[in-house]
C-alpha cells in the first residue's frame, strides 16, 4: 500500500497535469470498487473545472470549481495512469504498484480531458472514489484520523497523551493512522532506526526525549522521501517515468541479514513481524 510519500508525488504529478483543467468526459467500466462508484458520478465531474489536487494523509483529493471534492485511495493495488494524446510515453503509471505501463485488464475509469486522459487501473479493487459536497464534509471524513507528521499537533504533548499507560509496541503505534496519519510499514522502521528505539518497546516505557525523536524523524524520514521521489519496492514511477530513489538509502527495510550502516556499529539488521507486518531494525543499536 502506497504510503505518504509516494501518494504526495502522486499528488504533485497530478496537480501539474490537471490544475485549472476542465474534465470532457468520464468512462466508468466497472463501478464495483471498494466504495461503490455513485450514479452522480459522471455528472458531477464532466464539464468540470478542476481547481487544484491536494492531499491528506494517504487520500488524493481533488477539488472542483464547484466547490464539491473527490477523494482518491488507491488501496493495495490501485494506480493511476496518464495518457497523453499527443505525445505518447513510454511509462504512464503515476503510482508505484504493478507495471509502469497501462495494463490491459482492470481499467476501471477514465477521466478524458482535451489532450490527455487519466486511468484509474486497480487489480484487487480496495482503492476508491468518493464523492464530497463541500468543505464541512471533507472535514468530517477525516475526523478519524490523527494529525500527519508535518502537523504541528503531532507534537510531545499530544505523543504523551496519547500513549499513557497503553501496553502496545511502538511499530505498532506508529502504523496506527487513528495516532498519525501517513506512516506505513516502510517509513517506520526508518524512523524507529534513526530514533535508535527497538520496533518491540512498549509505548508506555518510552521517555519524553524518544518521544521526541520520533516525531523528529518522523518528519526527516518522510520528506527525504518525498525529495527523492518516494519509494520503488514494486516499481514507482513519477510522472516523467523515472524511479523513486529513497529505496536505495534504506538502513534496515529489507535488509534483513546485512551489517547496519551506523557508523562504529557491528549489528545485523533484524526481521520480525510486528502486528501482522515485516519490521526491520538492527540487532545492536536498537536494543
Amino acid at each position: 500500500m502506497p504510503e505518504l510519500p509516494e501518494v504526495e508525488i502522486v499528488r504533485q504529478s497530478l496537480d501539474k497535469k490537471i490544475r485549472q483543467k476542465k474534465v470532457k468526459k468520464v468512462i466508468i467500466r466497472n463501478k464495483n470498487l471498494r466504495i461503490k462508484i455513485p450514479v452522480t458520478f459522471k455528472k458531477i465531474f464532466e464539464k468540470n473545472l478542476i481547481n487544484k489536487v491536494s492531499r491528506f494523509s494517504k487520500y488524493l483529493i481533488i477539488h472542483f470549481s464547484n466547490y464539491k471534492f473527490c477523494l482518491i485511495h488507491l488501496g493495495m493495488s490501485g494506480t493511476i495512469h496518464l495518457i497523453n494524446f499527443k505525445n505518447k510515453k513510454n511509462f504512464t503509471n503515476l503510482s508505484f504498484y504493478n507495471s509502469p505501463f497501462l495494463p490491459k485488464k482492470h481499467n476501471h475509469v477514465e477521466i478524458i480531458f482535451e489532450n490527455f486522459k487519466i486511468i484509474y487501473n486497480d487489480p484487487r479493487r480496495f482503492g476508491f472514489f468518493q464523492i464530497i459536497n463541500n468543505s464541512k464534509d471533507l472535514k468530517k471524513r477525516f475526523i478519524h484520523l490523527g494529525p500527519e507528521p508535518f502537523d504541528n499537533n503531532f507534537n510531545l504533548k499530544y505523543f504523551l497523551k496519547f500513549i499513557k499507560d497503553k501496553e502496545r509496541t511502538i511499530k505498532d503505534l506508529l502504523i496506527d493512522q487513528k495516532f498519525v496519519s501517513g506512516i506505513g510499514n516502510i517509513y517506520a522502521s526508518e524512523i524507529l532506526f534513526l530514533s535508535k528505539i527497538n520496533p518491540m518497546k512498549k509505548i508506555k516505557l518510552l521517555s519524553g526525549k524518544e518521544c521526541s525523536q520520533i516525531i523528529f524523524n518522523s518528519k526527516k524520514v518522510l520528506i527525504s522521501a518525498i525529495k527523492k521521489g518516494g519509494s520503488s519496492i514494486r516499481d514507482f514511477k513519477n510522472t516523467d517515468g523515472n524511479k523513486g530513489g529513497f529505496q536505495d538509502s534504506f538502513n534496515v527495510y529489507q535488509r534483513e541479514g546485512k551489517n547496519c550502516k551506523r557508523v562504529n556499529c557491528n549489528g545485523k539488521i533484524i526481521k520480525l513481524i510486528i502486528a501482522n507486518r515485516s519490521s526491520f531494525f538492527c540487532s545492536f543499536c536498537q536494543n
